[in-house]
């Protein structure tokens, strides 16, 4: 676990030092924040602890401990009571979990009637596929069922990833979703981010966009709004239990 350890420090890092990644997430958390529902909140893959800055009552969580997080925890075997949630978040992490299905079972548990859980995740369009799949570290593969059960493998890495998982759930498989996990509706699903964040670099590559550009990337963004499904680098889901 003591690689996995440096990561998240060397994130914590990187967070601190770049400004460009702070401003995204800061307005990805503004995201979450407007559909967030009052009351408790779960992070799952807390990793250099950034949600709490915004939601300083969330417990954070992941599946090693770091001094920043709250709790360690393993997304499809969640530690929690049934019913003792209001929300769960998850910021780059479904397209990490070993059995993705698995997780939603265990979130349905968990949460209260009328909870919620807010993904933001890589979505695959025209424009981000080349990147998602080959360069970014990561990887992706179009051509796997996230709902089998032998997509589970054994002794996966949890910073191994596939950028495709979350696409291919509310995308290509949208409906096997619904039939999957028919204690939860998609109450929002948004695709957005297509020339700051590639731009940016993240958390592993160098920054291509300077910040006196920003403003304006921004607003060609909200201009170039609605090819969002062919350029979008990312997507927003919001579910509840019903």
């Amino acid at each position: 676990m003591l690689q996995y350890s440096d990561i998240l420090n060397s994130r914590k890092e990187i967070w601190q030092s770049k400004e460009i990644v702070r401003r995204l997430y800061h307005r990805w958390y503004g995201i979450v924040g407007d559909a967030i529902k009052p009351g408790t909140i779960l992070e799952i893959g807390g990793g250099s602890g950034n949600l709490k800055e915004f939601f300083p009552d969330a417990i954070s969580s992941d599946i090693l401990f770091v001094p920043w997080l709250d709790v360690v925890a393993d997304a499809h075997h969640l530690p929690f009571k049934h019913g003792s949630l209001d929300n769960i978040v998850l910021f780059d992490v479904l397209h990490h979990l070993r059995e993705p299905g698995s997780f939603f079972s265990d979130a349905q548990r968990v949460l209260k009637q009328g909870g919620r859980i807010l993904i933001m995740e890589p979505y695959v369009s025209w424009a981000s596929f080349l990147v998602y799949r080959f360069i970014h570290s990561e990887g992706m593969n179009w051509n796997i069922d996230p709902f089998k059960i032998d997509y589970s493998v054994k002794g996966k890495s949890p910073f191994s990833g596939n950028q495709a998982v979350t696409t291919l759930m509310f995308e290509k498989y949208k409906e096997r979703f619904i039939e999957a996990c028919p204690h939860f509706r998609i109450i929002k699903q948004e695709c957005f981010d297509f020339i700051v964040y590639p731009l940016s670099g993240g958390f592993n590559h160098p920054n291509l966009c300077p910040l006196f550009m920003y403003n304006l990337f921004e607003w060609l963004e909200k201009l170039l709004k609605p090819l969002s499904s062919v350029l979008a680098f990312r997507i927003f889901v919001v579910l509840e239990k019903i």
